[in-house]
């Protein structure tokens, strides 16, 4: 998983400007934010709803509103795990069960110190091998929870 440097309140005024001038910018920013740093700080809420004439409530919405935004640095590393009704079909929740009894993993338990953490997504568009997960922008299918674990580092 990519190292992403430290809050930097300067860089994201930075980011906010450059795109504040495009329609719908809120998305925007919000993706360059975390893209530059891993995460959306809170700090940023009053910049961008400064920048683009909007509530606090409202930017503080759209980041609350959409799962892939974090408020917080994330883990060393992030594993998606498919649960779409394909990957269902294949055993996915079986897998997630395992996940928690086996190896003390919680899917989308976020928290806790850990290095690593599993989400849930639907659909990575490897059906015919499910249950399929994404670890480091590679594609894996046929997992299982050992494999998982695996991908996880080990126990958390």
């Amino acid at each position: 998983m990519a190292q992403y440097p430290a809050w930097d309140q300067d860089e994201a005024r930075s980011l906010i400007a450059s795109l504040a001038h495009l329609e719908g910018a809120t998305l925007p920013i919000l993706h360059a934010l975390q893209e530059e740093f891993g995460y959306v700080d809170p700090q940023a809420v009053p910049l961008i709803a400064e920048a683009l004439n909007q509530s606090r409530a409202d930017v503080h919405g759209t980041i609350s509103f959409y799962h892939d935004f974090r408020t917080a640095p994330p883990p060393r590393r992030v594993v998606k795990l498919c649960r779409a009704e394909a990957c269902q079909a294949l055993g996915c929740e079986t897998l997630v069960e395992d996940l928690a009894r086996e190896h003390g993993i919680v899917v989308d338990g976020h928290g806790g110190g850990h290095d690593a953490v599993v989400e849930t997504v639907y659909c990575l568009g490897n059906c015919a091998l499910g249950p399929s997960a994404l670890s480091d922008g590679e594609l894996i299918g046929r997992v299982d929870a050992d494999r998982v674990a695996a991908l996880c580092g080990g126990r958390q």
